[in-house]
């Protein structure tokens, strides 16, 4: 078994994870064992006590220390971090070097609040143990296989190449563990291997499809803004909205950004963006809040089905993330109307909302399948110090 410490370093925040990992047989699906995991809060906010991420690194190290096991272990084998964005420099999962982190500091206009506290996270890391092979997991290297067709926008092609503008695609390691996972539970796949749709639903949401392993279509685009309806964000909106804000209400470009990301979506349609909040009102006959549930469960519908014409054929539809793990609501409205494409949802397994939840005459495989995006960095950074070792 190999020791991985993953960390997911926030711009506030700090979530961390000590594995004990196995090769198993080379599919990436070997054992695991959590060891310990904790998150440091309000990083750099007014009254911490934790300054900075070398003050979080520290807290880590100190409550891993308790546990018996520190950073500074000899046991500790490796780090995997979670960087956001890897551009088109990054499509797998990489050792760190300088010349690495640099490229990582290059892409922070395609992701300017995620990959500097990424980054925050590595060079802490890196100067606490230098003698560790430290390895970046990118969310959005599992979509480097969208094919040009779906990654491509349709806009002056210079001006595209110029800047960088593609589907890129993010949540890729929920969408690599949790595709692999609901593969398992197709009944009859296809020759190429089973056709999954995966649905990551938090604060945060995207969908892919993903055939034989390969993903070929996701909802994320340039930024996480593009695609379902989200907790704040607007998700798929007409481009000449944007104009027509700046020319009739006179909003700045920073206004529409935080109208569009931070005060759309759920908060923006009933004011709440927390879906146990607006399904509470949705029972006591709320109309905003059904309104905004209703939203929510159309674009969902509309991906679904979209995705099922773009794969051709669907053994499994899996739900995953808060709101895909714990709404039975959400899953049954946003798959409602579909039994004509073999969708059938079983209502008490619904409702218990563990594992296979379709009925038994369903075509289609529908799962609540648990994400573990902290054991797929594990998974991923020990493939890459194994291929390392072995090179």
């Amino acid at each position: 078994m190999t020791h991985i410490l993953v960390i997911n370093s926030g711009s506030s925040s700090l979530k961390y994870r000590l594995l004990s990992v196995g090769d198993g047989d080379g599919d990436g699906r070997g054992t695991a064992a959590r060891l310990a995991s904790g998150l440091v809060e309000r990083i750099g906010e007014p009254g911490s006590p934790v300054a900075d991420h070398g003050a979080a690194l520290d807290a880590v190290s100190a409550e891993l220390a308790s546990a018996g096991f520190g950073i500074d272990s000899p046991e500790l084998t490796a780090i995997g971090h979670r960087v956001v964005h890897g551009g088109r420099d990054f499509t797998e999962p990489t050792l760190i070097t300088d010349e690495v982190a640099e490229r990582i500091e290059r892409l922070i206009p395609l992701a300017p609040l995620h990959n500097p506290a990424n980054l925050a996270g590595i060079e802490v890391a890196r100067r606490i143990r230098p003698d560790l092979p430290q390895v970046a997991v990118f969310d959005t290297a599992f979509h480097c296989t969208v094919p040009a067709a779906a990654a491509t926008y349709a806009i002056d092609r210079e001006t595209a190449e110029r800047y960088g503008i593609r589907r890129y695609g993010f949540h890729g390691t929920s969408h690599a563990y949790v595709s692999r996972a609901a593969a398992g539970l197709a009944d009859r796949p296809g020759p190429g291997g089973p056709n999954v749709i995966v649905l990551h639903l938090g604060n945060g949401a995207s969908a892919s499809a993903v055939a034989g392993g390969r993903c070929v279509e996701t909802s994320m685009g340039l930024t996480p803004l593009e695609g379902l309806v989200m907790g704040t964000r607007s998700g798929d909106v007409d481009p000449g909205v944007l104009m027509h804000l700046r020319r009739e209400a006179g909003m700045e470009v920073e206004r529409i950004d935080e109208l569009l990301n931070r005060r759309s979506g759920l908060l923006g349609l009933c004011g709440d963006n927390d879906m146990r909040a607006v399904e509470k009102r949705v029972a006591a006959g709320d109309p905003e809040a059904e309104l905004a549930h209703a939203v929510y469960c159309h674009r969902l519908r509309k991906y679904v089905g979209a995705y099922y014409a773009v794969l051709g054929t669907v053994d499994v539809i899996a739900f995953t993330g808060g709101i895909g793990e714990n709404s039975a609501l959400v899953r049954e409205r946003s798959l409602s109307g579909l039994e004509g494409l073999g969708i059938v949802l079983g209502a008490d397994l619904n409702a218990a909302g563990e594992g296979v939840i379709s009925a038994g005459g369903s075509r289609v495989t529908v799962a609540v399948v648990p994400t573990d995006e902290e054991l797929e960095i594990a998974r991923q950074t020990l493939d890459v110090i194994s291929r390392t070792d072995r090179g």
